[in-house]
């Protein structure tokens, strides 16, 4: 056991790859490391960072020790954040190490950050004063260093002035610290004014902040009833308790309106981190966290590694979002992740939602977490009026998506210079294309899926892998030109429809796959929200959290999509996706109207969309879940067997099968071939193990991995505790 002593003979070092234990190091004469000391360590011939951690050394023969090469001049990680390393790896089954590796994302942040040549005033004058001296003088005033750029910026003069006060001994040299990447959030900047019901939540939020321990508090609103506000409350709380703050977001297209929102409220936005921000700027922020300068971060799912020095809070919003599940390498779901971060390191969690997860619901019903509801808009704006429009009896014309009475609302929202918003979840122009003459139909050549055509771009995509090809004039089966067909709508064909009928509205397409990426996609959200576009046509990405001010009306093109696809939430995903699209429309107060277009009026999640009885939904799914002993009921675990070869994937996955040890509170359903059973060229078999809530599903999969067969040859095992997906 290494202790917090000076020196020490031996340490262990969890190293960012896939191994299950820490690995033993020398340490050096006149080396002092202590549990959490980030270190670079030989690992085979390359020099790797590491984290010494926690545990006795394994008994090695010292002459076969490496030694630890560097100290870096960095923050230990804390022992909160080392025992929440240790319970993800041993939660999702996944080697500690590669749990590690989400902790060491940014290597460049080991080392201090280089101080900055600045300048400051000294005693002496210049020998004649000018205009733009003057000004540079008065801006100096105070004793404060400043660069020599940021000085005549602020000044309004060219660095010439400066570099000529600086010659004459007006101005000397120092060095400065590097700037914060983001200004401290000021508390009382802009303190809202709240309705009652917001103000209840809030009072509740501050109480579980001021308690100083493990609390979730669910924050159960209607869209647009500002919840974001309220919980804003429980961030000042933490900041005036000197804690660092955590909000997490699931996509990274909210994330510039939600900076805008932070700094109205506190003066000034939080630290971003997430997959688009510049290597430099991760590097920074990942720095100023450990070093406690950066008070609020506001991220995507990884931000939930950062190495916090004095966490105290964390929001999780949109709470149910699927998109908080990792599915790679390690996989883990944020939202839950957050909820043992907080317990373990003795802080309150927020998890805010207009359609919480059937789990946060069950959790505050038993108690688990504290529940506030927001059931009414901020200032009191009405919820839209909702409908469902049968396609049975009101279909599309022909070759057409749009019924008569969706567009016809359309037209009336054209003439009171409105905005109409039409919700596919479906990307490019159609799922299938296929040859009229042979029936050959477009395939990914390395998965088990059609190819959909990207009509804008000209090419047919694999949405699972990323193959892409050029959408050919003839059918490669029969030859045949001009006889390829189109099957199915996507967002670019329902924007062809629209344009078609309504040639001089300006209609913008939104899709994560556009051109140009997440900064075109904000360039667009902003557009929208200024009242740029007539006519939104879009994927789930318009359904979260956006403030359409002048939105008044929402057409869902497919309301059943959702529905289809066999998987246990499709029901409960189908009514959060759908709530949320629809809660874009009347934001602002405007009288607004959302119509669901369906084959399935009659439909438990229709029929609690357009009666808007929620309470009613979740009753009966949760009734539902209970009956089948499904999560929070019970307990799921998938495990994937993929390789090269069908064969190979469906022996080894028989193999595990056959490895299974008896129990009684849990089964094991498969192997059978996944859904999606090729992807990328590999052959993929599910199992699916099911069993009582208190069952030791960890322990169950351990045993059945350790006593099945071992992975040989092409051979993949990867185990997802809790799926979210199916495929």
């Amino acid at each position: 056991m290494i202790e917090d002593s000076p020196f020490v003979a031996a340490a262990p070092v969890l190293v960012p790859m896939p191994a299950e234990r820490p690995y033993t190091y020398a340490v050096p004469a006149g080396m002092r490391v202590v549990p959490g000391s980030i270190v670079r360590v030989p690992l085979g011939p390359r020099q790797v960072a590491g984290i010494v951690w926690d545990g006795a050394v394994e008994k090695v023969d010292a002459k076969k020790l490496r030694p630890i090469e560097q100290v870096f001049d960095c923050p230990p990680i804390d022992r909160a954040m080392r025992r929440f390393v240790d319970w993800v790896a041993q939660y999702t089954l996944s080697p500690p190490g590669m749990v590690a590796r989400m902790l060491l994302r940014a290597p460049e942040a080991f080392d201090p950050e280089p101080w900055i040549e600045g300048l400051q005033r000294t005693l002496l004058t210049p020998d004649r004063m000018t205009g733009a001296r003057e000004r540079v003088l008065e801006t100096a005033e105070g004793g404060l260093a400043w660069t020599r750029s940021g000085l005549a910026h602020a000044a309004g003069v060219s660095s010439t002035v400066i570099d000529g006060l600086r010659a004459q001994g007006v101005f000397e040299t120092v060095m400065i610290p590097p700037r914060p990447v983001v200004a401290t959030p000021d508390t009382s900047y802009a303190i809202p004014e709240l309705m009652p019901d917001q103000n209840d939540a809030a009072q509740m939020l501050r109480a579980n902040v001021a308690a100083g321990v493990f609390n979730v508090a669910l924050l159960d609103g209607v869209t647009g009833s500002g919840k974001t506000e309220v919980y804003f409350e429980a961030v000042a709380a933490a900041l005036d308790q000197g804690k660092q703050v955590l909000i997490l977001l699931p996509e990274i297209a909210l994330t510039h309106a939600f900076l805008e929102r932070f700094q109205q409220r506190f003066g000034a936005k939080p630290g971003e981190w997430h997959s688009d921000l510049p290597p430099r700027m991760r590097e920074r922020v990942w720095r100023q966290v450990a070093e406690g300068g950066v008070r609020v971060v506001a991220g995507a799912r990884s931000a939930l590694f950062l190495p916090f020095r004095e966490l105290g809070l964390i929001v999780v919003d949109e709470e149910h979002d699927p998109a908080y599940k990792q599915e790679d390498r390690v996989f883990y779901n944020a939202r839950d992740m957050a909820v043992v971060r907080g317990h373990i390191g003795s802080f309150p969690v927020v998890l805010a939602s207009a359609t919480p997860s059937v789990e946060s619901r069950v959790n505050a019903s038993q108690g688990r977490y504290n529940r506030a509801v927001l059931s009414a808009r901020f200032a009191e704006a009405a919820l839209p009026h909702l409908k469902a429009v049968d396609m049975r009896r009101a279909s599309p014309a022909r070759g057409g998506f749009l019924s008569p009475a969706l567009l016809d609302q359309m037209r009336q929202t054209l003439e009171r210079k409105e905005q109409s918003l039409l919700f596919l979840n479906r990307r490019g122009y159609a799922p299938l294309t296929l040859c009229r003459v042979c029936g050959h139909r477009f395939g990914c050549p390395v998965c088990s899926a059609w190819l959909v055509e990207h009509r804008f771009r000209g090419q047919l995509v694999c949405h699972h892998c990323g193959h892409n090809e050029r959408r050919p004039e003839a059918c490669p089966e029969c030859g045949t030109l001009d006889h390829l067909v189109a099957c199915g709508p996507g967002v670019e064909r329902i924007a062809e429809e629209v344009v078609a009928h309504f040639p001089d509205a300006r209609t913008i397409v939104l899709s994560s796959d556009l051109m140009g990426g997440v900064r075109r996609l904000r360039l667009e959200l902003e557009a929208i929200a200024n009242g740029e576009a007539d006519i939104v046509i879009g994927t789930q990405l318009v359904a979260k959290g956006h403030n359409f001010p002048n939105m008044t009306l929402v057409g869902v093109v497919d309301a059943d999509l959702g529905l289809a696809n066999g998987d246990p939430r499709a029901a409960e995903r189908t009514f959060q996706l759908l709530s949320q699209v629809t809660g874009r429309a009347g934001r602002t107060g405007k009288k607004s109207l959302g119509l669901l277009q369906t084959f399935q009026p009659d439909h438990p999640v229709m029929r609690a969309i357009v009666s808007g009885d929620a309470e009613a939904f979740y009753e009966r799914e949760i009734a539902e879940r209970e009956r089948a002993a499904l999560p929070p009921f019970g307990r799921l675990a998938g495990v994937i067997v993929s390789a090269v070869t069908r064969a190979e994937a469906e022996g080894h996955a028989r193999g595990l099968r056959r490895a299974a040890p008896e129990a009684t509170d849990l089964f094991v359903l498969g192997p059978a071939e996944a859904p999606l059973s090729l992807l990328g060229g590999r052959h993929r078999f599910r199992l699916l193990i099911q069993g009582e809530r208190r069952a030791d599903m960890q322990g169950f999969i351990r045993a059945m991995l350790a006593n099945g067969p071992k992975q040989r040859g092409s051979v993949r095992v990867q185990v997802d505790i809790d799926p979210q997906s199916f495929l």
